[in-house]
């Protein structure tokens, strides 16, 4: 789980407070120890001077027991640990005080040397302070008069140091108390100013990001929190304005795109129309003498039957030939009707199938072909591989491929001596391969690589649209194929055929790039 900007701004406030007042704290800790034992050893040299003057004034006075209670009474706690009492030689002479504390008072000490300096004792740290008896004296007197010019002895005193007689822990603690409030209300401060000024905000600028990915038309900034905040809202809802025009522009020009394509589309399907009308045309121009025989043999016979004077076997005779000849004119016509058949908006062709078998195709191919003037004295090869797989281009479109590619074919060929080939393989990449090739003269090297354009032909004048090819080539890459021309072994030209193996997109459904050139 990811923490939040807030979360991640107050642990870093806090490691922050923690490298701030950590070192603060011992600091002053230290700071601390140091000044109350400053002050400990001055109250312990006070201390030894006056408990050392008013011991040599009653030295005087009193005597030996006398002076020992007096000692005595001078220890406690919060003063004397230890006293002890020199000669004028400097030897201890008596001293006061538990033993084991006591036992830190030095067996001599220098006549006439005051001392101060820290000792250890069996109970922690302590101050000896030696005061010399001509220094007691005058320390007795408050300071007036002279000091005696030799001592009579010295007096030395122990003042416990121990940390544990300096009242600093209370001092610490209350520093260490106060770091941590402070620290604490830092730290509060910290997180009720960043969820107004930080968190709140941007928590309602991604409520309001969400609601425009829901659907909202416009972003709602928010206006409270900081300046950059703010900026940052307005830029957030700028920028959703110009996304929400470029998404209206986008969507006109989609709306666009797809009308286009629509156009286009049936562009293609009027161009295709087009040019099966041409081809029936050019069909119907070449069956007018194929026609035209068998009408004039059945209006013979009919004559002939209509003089009488035939037996009954000639008149049956008669019968069967016209019924052979009218038979024969059905299927030439059927066969060109069944080419000519529009097909239906938005369909491949009227009844096909999205797959066409190209055997199929081809045999009703050759039989609209062959009634034409055009083949008669034209030798036509048919070789179809078995294994031929069915293609994604409808048995209409597939006929009127072929049929186009073997009328131009007829075209290039001599009339004596022409011959065509026609083959159907599987290919390498285990769809159809369709060759048409003739002995013609080929194609010429100029316009090879135009030869598929639009009005581009290699007919005279007036005998040809240059369309054929060029809505070859569209039906065909249509379907995911492609076509081309190559020099055939004769001489003449091989068209290649390649189209890929079905099932594929149904072509009608693809528009082609190649009809918008025109």
């Amino acid at each position: 789980m990811r923490l939040g900007i807030r979360l991640q701004l107050l642990l870093a406030l806090g490691a922050l407070l923690v490298l701030a007042f950590v070192p603060l704290f011992f600091a002053v800790a230290s700071l601390t120890q140091a000044t109350m034992g400053g002050v400990r050893a001055s109250s312990a040299r006070a201390i030894g001077r006056a408990i050392a003057g008013h011991v040599a004034a009653a030295r005087a006075s009193r005597s030996a027991p006398e002076l020992s209670q007096l000692l005595e009474a001078q220890l406690g706690p919060d003063g004397a640990s230890a006293i002890g009492v020199y000669d004028a030689a400097g030897a201890l002479a008596d001293r006061a005080g538990e033993p084991e504390i006591a036992a830190a008072l030095p067996a001599s000490v220098a006549a006439g040397a005051e001392v101060l300096r820290a000792v250890r004792t069996a109970r922690g740290g302590a101050i000896l302070v030696i005061v010399p008896e001509h220094a007691r004296a005058w320390a007795a007197r408050g300071g007036g008069g002279r000091e005696g010019a030799a001592p009579a002895g010295s007096v030395a005193v122990l003042v416990a140091t121990d940390p544990s007689t300096v009242p600093a822990a209370p001092l610490v603690r209350i520093v260490a108390l106060y770091t941590g409030v402070v620290a604490l209300g830092l730290l509060v401060f910290a997180y009720i100013a960043m969820t107004r000024l930080v968190v709140r905000p941007i928590d309602a600028l991604s409520r309001a990001a969400g609601r425009v990915a829901g659907g909202a038309r416009d972003l709602e900034a928010p206006q409270a929190g900081a300046r950059e905040l703010a900026e940052l809202g307005a830029s957030l809802a700028h920028m959703t304005s110009r996304l929400r025009a470029d998404e209206e522009s986008l969507r006109a020009k989609i709306a666009e795109v797809e009308r286009y394509a629509a156009d286009l589309k049936s562009a293609q399907e009027r161009l295709v129309r087009s040019e099966r009308l041409a081809s029936v045309g050019r069909l119907a121009a070449g069956l007018a003498h194929e026609i035209g025989n068998p009408i004039a043999a059945i209006l013979g016979l009919q004559e002939l039957l209509l003089a009488g004077g035939l037996t009954p076997a000639e008149e049956r005779d008669f019968v069967e030939r016209m019924k052979r000849e009218t038979e024969r004119i059905h299927k030439i016509l059927r066969d060109l009707l069944d080419f000519a058949r529009p097909a239906a908006p938005g369909a491949g062709e009227a009844g096909d199938a999205p797959s066409g078998s190209v055997a199929d195709a081809l045999e009703d191919v050759l039989s609209l072909v062959a009634p034409q003037k055009e083949f008669r004295g034209v030798e036509l090869a048919r070789d179809v591989a078995p294994d031929v797989p069915p293609v994604p281009l409808s048995h209409g479109r597939l006929v009127q491929v072929l049929l186009n590619l073997l009328l131009n074919a007829a075209d290039a060929v001599p009339r004596q001596g022409g011959r065509v080939w026609v083959r159907a393989s599987r290919g390498a990449d285990g769809g159809a391969r369709i060759e048409v090739e003739d002995n013609g003269p080929g194609i010429a090297e100029a316009v090879r690589e135009t030869l598929f354009e639009p009005f581009i032909t290699t007919k005279e004048v007036g005998e040809g649209t240059g369309l054929g090819l060029a809505v070859c080539r569209g039906l065909v890459e249509a379907a995911g194929g492609s076509i081309g021309v190559e020099r055939g072994d004769g001489g003449g030209a091989r068209f290649v055929v390649r189209l890929p193996a079905s099932p594929l997109v149904h072509p009608s459904a693809i528009v082609s790039t190649t009809l918008p050139r025109l």
